[in-house]
């Protein structure tokens, strides 16, 4: 993990990625959870993630509903939203990612 030094001393991680308004699709139907691919590549190509897969996401959306990431790899990952009830559709919106690692 990789960490910047603050001018108290205090060490946070280094920001490897971000992407703001990564679009979701609606869900499916009252309490389906809608799952969107998030890759980070170079122009070539090539994975900007930690190869060890020591990083985390934090996820922001538009909506309320609970985050996850899952398959997580150097070339990106998948955002799981799911509905804060069963009786809640998901609407499409959007969502943003931060990648500390």
């Amino acid at each position: 993990m990789t960490f910047h030094q603050l001018a108290d001393n205090q060490s946070v991680p280094a920001i490897a990625a971000t992407a703001v308004g990564i679009a979701n699709a609606a869900g499916s139907g009252a309490g389906s959870a809608v799952t969107t691919a998030v890759s980070f590549k170079d122009q070539w190509s090539q994975p900007l993630l930690p190869a060890s897969l020591n990083y985390a996401v934090v996820v922001t959306p538009s909506q309320a509903c609970f985050a996850s990431v899952t398959n997580k790899t150097p070339s990106g990952f998948n955002v799981v939203l799911t509905p804060v009830t069963s009786a809640t559709t998901l609407a499409a919106g959007s969502f943003d990612a931060v990648v500390h690692s």
